[in-house]
Protein backbone atom coordinates (compact mmCIF):
# COMPACT_ATOMS: atom_id res chain seq x y z
CA UNK A 1 0.00 0.00 0.00
CA UNK A 2 2.94 2.33 0.65
CA UNK A 3 4.33 1.76 -2.42
CA UNK A 4 1.37 2.42 -4.56
CA UNK A 5 0.66 5.64 -2.26
CA UNK A 6 4.38 6.63 -3.00
CA UNK A 7 4.07 5.68 -7.03
CA UNK A 8 1.07 7.90 -6.79
CA UNK A 9 2.30 10.54 -5.08
CA UNK A 10 5.49 10.87 -7.47
CA UNK A 11 2.65 10.70 -10.57
CA UNK A 12 0.94 13.74 -9.14
CA UNK A 13 4.06 16.04 -8.33
CA UNK A 14 5.32 15.26 -11.84
CA UNK A 15 2.01 16.08 -13.05
CA UNK A 16 2.15 19.52 -11.23
CA UNK A 17 5.78 19.97 -12.64
CA UNK A 18 4.50 19.25 -16.23
CA UNK A 19 1.53 21.47 -16.06
CA UNK A 20 4.41 24.41 -14.12
CA UNK A 21 6.40 24.17 -17.33
CA UNK A 22 3.88 23.62 -19.39
CA UNK A 23 2.06 27.29 -18.22
CA UNK A 24 5.71 28.31 -18.03
CA UNK A 25 6.01 27.68 -21.75
CA UNK A 26 2.84 28.92 -22.99
CA UNK A 27 3.16 32.13 -21.00
CA UNK A 28 6.65 32.84 -22.55
CA UNK A 29 5.74 32.51 -25.92
CA UNK A 30 2.69 34.57 -24.97
CA UNK A 31 5.73 37.26 -23.73
CA UNK A 32 7.58 36.45 -26.95
CA UNK A 33 4.99 36.93 -29.41
CA UNK A 34 4.00 40.36 -27.58
CA UNK A 35 7.78 41.38 -27.78
CA UNK A 36 7.66 40.68 -32.10
CA UNK A 37 4.35 42.57 -32.26
CA UNK A 38 6.22 45.51 -30.45
CA UNK A 39 9.22 45.63 -32.59
CA UNK A 40 6.99 45.80 -35.81
CA UNK A 41 4.71 48.29 -33.84
CA UNK A 42 8.14 50.07 -33.92
CA UNK A 43 9.76 49.64 -36.93
CA UNK A 44 6.19 50.42 -38.83
CA UNK A 45 6.48 54.10 -36.84
CA UNK A 46 10.23 54.99 -37.31
CA UNK A 47 9.90 54.08 -41.29
CA UNK A 48 6.67 55.98 -42.01
CA UNK A 49 8.07 58.60 -44.22
CA UNK A 50 5.89 61.50 -42.46
CA UNK A 51 7.53 60.62 -38.75
CA UNK A 52 4.87 60.85 -36.29
CA UNK A 53 7.75 62.23 -33.63
CA UNK A 54 4.95 61.92 -30.28
CA UNK A 55 3.69 58.92 -32.16
CA UNK A 56 7.38 57.27 -31.74
CA UNK A 57 8.02 58.27 -28.44
CA UNK A 58 4.71 56.77 -26.74
CA UNK A 59 5.91 53.42 -28.39
CA UNK A 60 9.40 53.62 -26.24
CA UNK A 61 8.23 54.80 -23.68
CA UNK A 62 5.79 52.06 -22.74
CA UNK A 63 6.45 48.77 -21.77
CA UNK A 64 3.88 45.54 -22.97
CA UNK A 65 5.80 42.52 -21.98
CA UNK A 66 6.72 40.92 -18.42
CA UNK A 67 9.66 39.65 -16.80
CA UNK A 68 12.82 39.24 -18.45
CA UNK A 69 10.80 39.64 -21.39
CA UNK A 70 10.40 43.69 -20.02
CA UNK A 71 14.29 44.13 -19.71
CA UNK A 72 14.85 43.25 -23.09
CA UNK A 73 12.14 45.07 -24.03
CA UNK A 74 13.04 48.24 -22.24
CA UNK A 75 16.63 47.64 -23.31
CA UNK A 76 15.82 47.38 -27.36
CA UNK A 77 13.99 50.81 -26.19
CA UNK A 78 16.51 52.29 -24.55
CA UNK A 79 18.97 52.02 -27.07
CA UNK A 80 16.35 52.72 -30.17
CA UNK A 81 15.27 56.12 -27.89
CA UNK A 82 19.02 57.48 -27.43
CA UNK A 83 19.60 56.39 -32.05
CA UNK A 84 16.62 58.23 -32.26
CA UNK A 85 16.95 61.42 -30.04
CA UNK A 86 20.25 61.42 -31.89
CA UNK A 87 18.70 61.48 -35.47
CA UNK A 88 16.74 64.03 -34.21
CA UNK A 89 19.32 66.38 -32.94
CA UNK A 90 21.31 65.91 -36.61
CA UNK A 91 17.95 66.94 -38.13
CA UNK A 92 17.86 70.12 -35.94
CA UNK A 93 20.97 71.16 -36.42
CA UNK A 94 20.90 70.85 -40.69
CA UNK A 95 17.62 72.93 -40.30
CA UNK A 96 18.11 75.76 -38.25
CA UNK A 97 17.47 79.35 -39.52
CA UNK A 98 20.09 81.04 -37.61
CA UNK A 99 22.65 79.02 -40.31
CA UNK A 100 21.16 80.81 -43.23
CA UNK A 101 20.84 84.04 -40.98
CA UNK A 102 24.10 84.40 -40.69
CA UNK A 103 25.15 86.26 -43.58
CA UNK A 104 22.45 89.14 -43.17
CA UNK A 105 22.18 92.62 -42.63
CA UNK A 106 20.01 91.75 -39.14
CA UNK A 107 22.74 89.74 -37.66
CA UNK A 108 25.78 92.11 -38.91
CA UNK A 109 24.22 94.71 -36.87
CA UNK A 110 23.08 92.62 -33.49
CA UNK A 111 26.23 91.15 -33.26
CA UNK A 112 29.07 92.78 -35.03
CA UNK A 113 31.29 93.91 -35.28
CA UNK A 114 33.41 91.53 -33.07
CA UNK A 115 30.70 88.38 -33.59
CA UNK A 116 31.30 86.48 -30.82
CA UNK A 117 28.13 85.25 -30.54
CA UNK A 118 28.50 84.14 -34.32
CA UNK A 119 31.76 82.78 -34.05
CA UNK A 120 30.95 80.30 -31.24
CA UNK A 121 27.76 79.11 -33.24
CA UNK A 122 29.96 78.05 -36.25
CA UNK A 123 31.98 76.62 -33.53
CA UNK A 124 29.43 74.89 -31.61
CA UNK A 125 27.27 73.38 -34.42
CA UNK A 126 30.15 72.25 -36.12
CA UNK A 127 31.52 70.46 -33.40
CA UNK A 128 27.68 69.07 -32.21
CA UNK A 129 27.20 67.54 -36.00
CA UNK A 130 30.64 66.28 -36.08
CA UNK A 131 29.76 64.88 -32.69
CA UNK A 132 26.21 63.67 -33.67
CA UNK A 133 28.05 62.12 -37.09
CA UNK A 134 30.44 60.12 -35.25
CA UNK A 135 27.48 58.85 -32.32
CA UNK A 136 25.16 58.18 -35.42
CA UNK A 137 27.76 55.38 -36.70
CA UNK A 138 28.50 53.84 -33.38
CA UNK A 139 25.06 52.65 -32.70
CA UNK A 140 25.32 50.75 -35.82
CA UNK A 141 27.80 48.53 -34.42
CA UNK A 142 26.97 45.31 -32.17
CA UNK A 143 29.07 46.68 -29.30
CA UNK A 144 26.91 50.16 -28.96
CA UNK A 145 23.69 48.08 -29.25
CA UNK A 146 24.82 45.23 -26.87
CA UNK A 147 25.62 47.65 -24.11
CA UNK A 148 22.25 48.36 -23.49
CA UNK A 149 21.41 44.72 -22.82
CA UNK A 150 24.84 43.81 -20.30
CA UNK A 151 24.46 44.11 -16.87
CA UNK A 152 20.94 42.80 -16.81
CA UNK A 153 22.16 38.94 -15.51
CA UNK A 154 19.90 38.24 -17.60
CA UNK A 155 20.47 34.05 -19.67
CA UNK A 156 22.11 33.87 -22.75
CA UNK A 157 18.89 33.00 -24.11
CA UNK A 158 17.41 36.62 -23.67
CA UNK A 159 20.72 38.25 -24.72
CA UNK A 160 20.68 36.28 -28.21
CA UNK A 161 16.84 37.61 -28.52
CA UNK A 162 17.67 40.78 -27.90
CA UNK A 163 20.49 40.45 -30.60
CA UNK A 164 19.04 38.73 -32.82
CA UNK A 165 15.21 39.09 -33.24
CA UNK A 166 15.76 43.23 -31.73
CA UNK A 167 18.59 44.51 -33.21
CA UNK A 168 19.64 41.95 -36.16
CA UNK A 169 22.11 42.66 -38.67
CA UNK A 170 22.74 46.62 -38.14
CA UNK A 171 26.09 46.67 -39.91
CA UNK A 172 24.83 47.05 -43.30
CA UNK A 173 22.92 50.36 -42.33
CA UNK A 174 26.13 51.81 -40.52
CA UNK A 175 26.94 54.26 -43.76
CA UNK A 176 24.47 56.64 -44.82
CA UNK A 177 25.99 58.82 -47.84
CA UNK A 178 22.93 60.91 -47.58
CA UNK A 179 23.65 61.99 -44.06
CA UNK A 180 27.14 62.33 -44.73
CA UNK A 181 26.70 64.52 -47.91
CA UNK A 182 24.03 66.73 -46.44
CA UNK A 183 26.77 67.23 -42.75
CA UNK A 184 29.27 68.36 -45.38
CA UNK A 185 27.33 70.24 -47.06
CA UNK A 186 26.84 72.14 -43.91
CA UNK A 187 30.15 72.39 -42.60
CA UNK A 188 31.06 73.71 -45.73
CA UNK A 189 28.65 76.20 -45.67
CA UNK A 190 29.24 77.00 -41.98
CA UNK A 191 33.54 77.12 -42.65
CA UNK A 192 32.92 79.58 -45.97
CA UNK A 193 30.11 81.60 -43.53
CA UNK A 194 32.79 82.32 -41.16
CA UNK A 195 35.93 83.20 -43.48
CA UNK A 196 33.01 85.90 -44.26
CA UNK A 197 32.83 86.91 -40.44
CA UNK A 198 36.34 87.01 -40.16
CA UNK A 199 36.51 89.26 -42.94
CA UNK A 200 34.48 91.28 -41.40
CA UNK A 201 36.06 91.06 -38.10
CA UNK A 202 39.42 92.19 -39.93
CA UNK A 203 38.30 95.04 -41.74
CA UNK A 204 35.77 96.08 -38.93
CA UNK A 205 36.67 99.89 -39.29
CA UNK A 206 35.89 99.74 -43.08
CA UNK A 207 32.19 98.68 -43.18
CA UNK A 208 28.75 100.08 -42.13
CA UNK A 209 25.45 98.60 -42.34
CA UNK A 210 22.61 100.76 -44.37
CA UNK A 211 19.10 99.36 -44.51
CA UNK A 212 19.38 95.83 -45.30
CA UNK A 213 23.34 95.96 -47.32
CA UNK A 214 26.64 96.36 -46.12
CA UNK A 215 28.58 99.34 -47.77
CA UNK A 216 32.56 98.69 -47.88
CA UNK A 217 35.21 101.94 -47.87
CA UNK A 218 36.24 101.07 -50.85
CA UNK A 219 36.02 98.77 -54.20
CA UNK A 220 38.36 96.21 -52.97
CA UNK A 221 37.27 95.30 -49.85
CA UNK A 222 33.87 95.03 -51.46
CA UNK A 223 35.10 92.76 -53.81
CA UNK A 224 36.64 90.48 -52.02
CA UNK A 225 33.23 90.37 -49.67
CA UNK A 226 31.64 89.73 -52.84
CA UNK A 227 33.85 86.99 -53.78
CA UNK A 228 33.80 85.23 -50.31
CA UNK A 229 30.07 85.03 -50.38
CA UNK A 230 30.55 83.98 -53.74
CA UNK A 231 32.11 80.73 -52.49
CA UNK A 232 29.07 79.59 -50.47
CA UNK A 233 27.13 76.91 -51.89
CA UNK A 234 29.96 76.16 -54.64
CA UNK A 235 31.80 72.98 -54.46
CA UNK A 236 35.34 72.26 -53.89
Amino acid sequence: MKKKVIIIAVAAAAAVIAGILGYNVVTDMRQENKLEKEIDSINAALEDESIDVDGVYAVLDRTVTKNDYAEVEKAYKSYLKDSFENSMKIAELLNDDRITGILTAENYTADGKDFAETKKYISDTKAELEQCKTLYSEFFTEEKAKSYIEGKNLDKYYVDLYMNKCVGDITDDSSDDELDAMIAEITETLDRSEDVIDFLIENKDSWQISGESIAFRNDSLTAEYDRLISLIGQEN
